[in-house]
C-alpha cells in the first residue's frame, strides 16, 4: 500500500537544509551556497514497514520565524526536520522558541532536531553543543559526506508509518 507524508525541512539560513535534501533525494552535494527562495518541493519513494512511502519533502527558505515563513507552508505537514549548524551557535540560540512554535502550529506533527555539518567539527565539540542544548538533538549529520543522512530520513519515515 502506498502512503504519502509531507515533511518540512526548516531552520536558519545556511545550516544545510538544501544540502541534506539534495543528498537524500539525488545523492548529490554541491559546495556552493545557493539560497533557497521560497520553497522547493520534491519526493522520494522509500520502502518502510512493507509500504511504499512517498516522502513529500519541502525545503523551506531559512528561518522558522512566523513573520518570515508563510504559515501555509506548514499546513498538512506530518513531520518537521529542524536543522541547525553545529559550527554556528547563532543557528541554535533560538532553538527552544523555534521548536515550541513548530509544535504549536503542528501539534500532531513529529519534529526531529538535527545538528548538521559534523564533518567540520570534532566529536568533543559536537558533544559540548548537544549537551548544552535546551532540547534533545535526535541525530547529527554531514550532508557533505552523507553521514547519517539516509538514517535521518528513514527514521522519520518509519516513525510516520504506524
Amino acid at each position: 500500500m502506498d502512503i504519502s507524508k509531507k515533511i518540512i525541512l526548516t531552520g536558519s539560513f545556511g545550516v544545510g537544509k538544501t544540502s541534506l535534501f539534495s543528498r537524500f533525494i539525488y545523492s548529490e552535494f554541491d559546495e556552493r551556497y545557493l539560497t533557497t527562495i521560497g520553497v522547493k518541493v520534491d519526493k522520494k519513494v522509500v520502502d518502510v514497514k512493507d509500504h511504499k512511502l512517498n516522502m513529500m519533502l519541502w525545503d523551506i527558505a531559512g528561518e522558522v520565524a512566523q513573520d518570515k515563513v508563510p504559515l501555509s507552508y506548514f499546513l498538512g505537514a506530518n513531520g518537521v526536520i529542524y536543522v541547525f549548524d553545529l559550527t554556528r551557535p547563532m543557528t541554535y540560540n533560538n532553538i527552544l522558541t523555534d521548536i515550541e512554535y513548530l509544535k504549536n502550529i503542528l501539534p500532531e506533527g513529529m519534529v526531529k532536531i538535527v545538528g548538521n555539518k559534523k564533518d567540520l567539527v570534532t566529536p568533543e565539540h559536537i558533544e559540548n553543543v548537544i549537551s548544552n542544548l535546551p532540547v534533545e538533538c535526535d541525530i547529527t549529520t554531514s550532508a557533505k559526506t552523507g553521514e547519517n543522512v539516509e538514517s535521518l530520513f528513514l527514521s522519520m519515515g518509519e516513525a510516520l508509518v504506524v
